[in-house]
């Protein structure tokens, strides 16, 4: 089975939920003492944010190539751009490569598809919130009307996620402004809530919400986790369902 590929760091927080939820899955699916192969890039984001404040997004696309193109080198079948953000560069990175990268707004539009859902709100950094490559591609590819919180509810969810979430701090104080926020966003019709930010979910509980949540990093290593084991060639080892 040829291994999954990570580019994480971003932050290494969420990245770090990716590895548990990844080799969780995996032992869930194929029991025993399995996990999941896996090769990861890991970025320093002080450098990608830096380099985001000055909107050179050439030169994030660049390192971002670099660190796929090392991924696939390694022997990767798919690669996993763990963060939501930098999917803005999908495109670039995908032209790069010759092997598929999942697309973490394809994983969740299948997701939220599957339930039925029409309407869903979105938090996650204000360049996820505001840009057309995430909206437009749950809009366009699955039909959904996405809905974002007010500027100023905006600026603070991305406040929170670059100055508390990316840093470790999970702040109570934070948990009820979004839960606010959510509400707000259920009042105007959305039927389930996207958490498109890496590290939203550790923040975010299921029961802070009166609908359902789309934990995308969840969502997308178990996409990553269903593409390897559709595409495996192994031998059964006893026991293995």
């Amino acid at each position: 089975m040829r291994p999954i590929g990570m580019i994480g760091g971003m932050s290494w927080e969420s990245t770090r939920e990716y590895y548990r939820i990844l080799n969780e899955t995996m032992r869930t699916r194929r029991g025993g003492f399995h996990s999941a192969p896996l090769i990861l890039y890991s970025v320093d984001f002080a450098e990608i944010e830096a380099l985001q404040q000055q909107a050179k997004w050439q030169e994030i696309a660049r390192l971002l190539v670099d660190a796929a193109r090392r991924v696939e080198a390694a022997g990767s079948c798919c690669v996993l751009l763990c963060t939501n953000t930098m999917h803005k560069l999908a495109d670039d990175i995908q032209a790069h490569l010759g092997v598929p990268l999942l697309h973490i707004a394809d994983a969740t539009g299948q997701k939220i598809q599957a339930q039925g859902l029409a309407t869903v709100g979105l938090l996650g950094t204000r360049v996820t919130m505001e840009e057309d490559f995430y909206v437009g591609r749950l809009s366009q590819n699955y039909g959904l009307k996405v809905l974002v919180p007010s500027e100023e509810e905006r600026e603070l969810v991305h406040r929170v996620i670059y100055h508390e979430l990316c840093m470790g701090e999970i702040r109570p104080s934070s948990r009820a402004h979004y839960t606010t926020i959510i509400e707000r966003l259920v009042e105007h019709g959305a039927e389930g809530i996207v958490l498109g930010c890496t590290e939203i979910g550790l923040l975010v509980r299921p029961e802070d919400s009166p609908v359902p949540l789309f934990d995308t990093t969840e969502i997308h290593a178990v996409a990553a986790v269903d593409y390897i084991l559709d595409n495996a060639s192994f031998i059964p080892e006893p026991g293995d369902a």
